[in-house]
């Protein structure tokens, strides 16, 4: 039987063998099968320069081990900085020095990690030009001056701790003895200065407070409770100063194409890690992420501005209305031209919010085509499939550039890439926080859970990259545009749902929307995507995707009105942006994969959010629910999540938030994990037992 020449078999380049142990690490084991190929009988080494397919020829294969570290404690993963195999594990120095920060400080690490300078010479002993050229190439010192290289060039936040720089200063010391002329030296000398630098700016900026700080009093002033009040409120808003949609559509497009361009730019990805970001609403927490916090602030800018510019002026006819929502329209458009996906998500969340939303006369004034825009930009943030839609075009954008780069022929000028995108962080920080929520940071034996850490890496590195690819804008800023956006007065979830009442009141036969909204699940997809990078898929559907898209972020927009159950006897041709050929969501009917604890044999896990209604809004907070979680086990962690005193855990019950705004109650001391609906989303609301509320309640029979 004949075989075509070169042929290749079917089996899979990388195959998983099992675990290791050694000196207290576990290490995972696979195996790699590499391709050489075979000289035919009767070709000698000289015909190999050019080797081409031949029909006598075979194809040959070779296996090679392959070991990653997957746990250890954190002096064996510092030595494995500096002495492990790069080419068995090229991932592990950028995965700890991305992920450190979640485990261990940088002075513990650089304690670890630095060897003490040699011993003084007597002053009658000579040092020999080749001493110091030996004690250079040491092998150990090269390793530790590369790993400190990468450290500074990628991760320079890392060595900031004002004033003094003492992680730094350590550096320094050491690259001055061990490698006084290279590259690294120069780099943390100049990282010193640019750091001086900084601190100078900074304290330039406070003697300086920026005028546009300053904003009117009637901004500052709070809003009446009765809708005369946030009338005549709303009126003076338009008569403070000129409006954003006074501007082009190309001018506030860009502005806020650079102003995100510039904000992602600074953010160190470590602050978006699940175990940093989580902890921003402790108390004490202010400074946390700042960097994070910036964006998300920038992110409530832009969606207040739309919610202000949209509901100001509450006597505006509908027509009128409609332009606003046709400009705001476009503006969306010019962003995703832009591939400013920040910017229009934020747009597309406030007109799809409940107060805009609900707006029927104003949005069936709305031209054919904008509203046409409108639904098709909606799309790529849509609810279906679990938001897989804004993943796969982003990832297309990206694809798009590589192509580019590749296609470029040899020896003619690289074609400009266009710049971007800058994308929406909260798709990032769910993933993040989703992975800290799942994976245990320590494992049997207080080992470090390193696998952990490498998942929270490949996220934080393709930041890195969307980052160095936002470098390509150039857009000069426009001061009255940026001065417009800054004092754009932000309205209140209450104020705007109070203020889209008074311009279209609520029919008699279609009841209000409710005070507090539901959100959609966000938490049960990563057991989805760990299962299919392992090839299987225990417990969900084959089409279930893995990657939630919403910000965790405090502040954050409201849900899309989409996620909202339709009103009983709403009218059949609402103008609204959904539109009436739109399927319902199918987030609201998938099921939450199961996924198995690490080091629990058999035992079932979901990955739910706890809300908590108080005073603070209503922020989730994502717990791991096991099959043996009892309620009141879980109604303390929840407590203990959302910063509030355990012992007053006896005094909050426990509902599933179900479609319908309907919620099942779960019994004292039931096991939440069997007693919860499981068609519904995995949301939950924690509520004090004396405390009354108006949705009906279901309890499980």
């Amino acid at each position: 039987m004949q075989r075509t020449a070169g042929k290749e078999l079917a089996l899979a380049p990388l195959q998983d063998w099992g675990e290791e142990t050694e000196n207290g690490a576990v290490y995972s084991v696979s195996l790699r099968r590499q391709r050489s190929q075979r000289l035919s009988p009767g070709e000698g080494p000289r015909d190999s320069q050019a080797p081409s397919p031949n029909a006598n020829a075979f194809l040959h294969y070779r296996t090679s081990k392959v070991r990653a570290l997957r746990a250890a404690r954190l002096e064996r993963l510092v030595w494995e900085l500096v002495s492990g195999d790069t080419q068995q594990d090229p991932s592990f120095v950028p995965a700890f020095l991305a992920t450190h920060r979640a485990f261990v400080a940088t002075d513990r690490v650089l304690g670890l990690l630095l060897p003490p300078p040699p011993p003084p010479l007597p002053p009658w002993v000579e040092i020999k030009k080749t001493e110091g050229q030996d004690l250079s190439f040491n092998k150990n010192l090269r390793a530790v001056v590369s790993v400190l290289g990468s450290w500074l060039r990628d991760h320079p936040q890392d060595f900031w701790d004002p004033p003094a720089h003492s992680n730094l200063g350590s550096v320094r010391t050491f690259l001055g003895w061990a490698a006084p002329l290279g590259t690294e030296a120069l780099v943390a000398e100049k990282l010193l200065g640019d750091f001086l630098e900084e601190a100078e700016q900074e304290q330039e900026e406070e003697e300086q407070p920026q005028a546009w700080a300053v904003l009117p009093e009637t901004a500052q002033t709070p809003s009446p409770d009765s809708q005369e009040g946030c009338l005549e409120e709303e009126e003076k808003l338009v008569q403070e100063g000129p409006e954003l949609l006074d501007f082009s559509i190309d001018e506030v497009a860009e502005q806020l194409t650079l102003m995100d361009a510039e904000l992602f730019l600074r953010v160190r990805p470590w602050e978006c890690l699940g175990s940093v970001w989580s902890q921003r609403d402790r108390p004490g927490a202010a400074g946390i992420s700042p960097t994070v916090r910036a964006t998300v602030t920038q992110f409530n800018t832009v969606t207040g501005c739309v919610l202000g510019s949209v509901l100001g002026a509450p006597g505006l006819a509908a027509p009128q209305r409609a332009q606003r929502l046709e400009k705001w329209i476009r503006i969306a458009q010019r962003c995703r031209e832009l591939r400013n996906f920040s910017s229009l998500r934020a747009i597309l969340s406030a007109l799809q919010s409940n107060p805009i939303y609900r707006l029927k006369s104003s949005w069936g004034a709305v031209s054919r085509e904008p509203l046409s825009t409108f639904r098709k930009l909606s799309q790529i943030f849509s609810d279906e499939n679990n938001h897989l839609s804004s993943r796969e075009i982003l990832s297309q954008e990206e694809a798009t550039d590589e192509l580019q780069e590749v296609d470029t022929p040899p020896g003619s000028l690289p074609s400009k890439l266009p710049p971007g995108p800058v994308p929406y962080l909260g798709t990032f920080l769910t993933d993040l926080v989703m992975l800290d929520t799942a994976l245990p940071d320590m494992l049997e034996g207080d080992l470090i859970n390193f696998e952990k850490r490498r998942k929270e890496w490949e996220i934080l590195a393709r930041i890195q990259q969307l980052q160095r690819r936002c470098r390509g804008y150039c857009l000069s800023p426009r001061p009255p545009i940026l001065a417009t956006l800054r004092a754009q007065r932000q309205l209140s979830e209450e104020q705007s749902y109070r203020i889209s009442r008074v311009i279209e009141p609520p029919a008699a036969s279609c009841p209000s929307s409710p005070h507090v909204r539901r959100r959609i699940s966000l938490t049960k997809r990563l057991s989805a995507k760990l299962s299919r990078e392992r090839g299987s898929s225990p417990g969900g559907s084959p089409g279930d995707p893995s990657s939630p898209t919403s910000s965790l972020s405090p502040g954050s927009p409201p849900s899309s009105p989409r996620t909202r159950d339709p009103p009983p006897r709403s009218p059949p041709a609402s103008p609204g942006p959904q539109g009436p050929s739109t399927k319902p969501p199918l987030a609201l009917t998938l099921s939450c994969p199961r996924i198995p604890v690490v080091g629990q044999q058999g035992l079932e896990v979901r990955v739910i959010r706890v809300s908590i209604n108080n005073d603070h809004g209503n922020l989730y907070r994502s717990i791991l629910l096991t099959s043996q979680d009892k309620a009141p086990s879980v109604v303390q962690r929840a407590l203990q999540k959302h910063n509030v005193a355990q012992p007053w855990a006896c005094d909050y019950q426990l509902y599933q938030v179900l479609p319908g705004d309907r919620e099942l109650l779960i019994p004292d001391n039931a096991n939440v994990f069997y007693a919860m609906s499981p068609a519904a989303s995995g949301d939950f609301m924690l509520r004090r037992k004396e405390q009354p509320w108006h949705t009906a309640s279901v309890s499980p029979t």
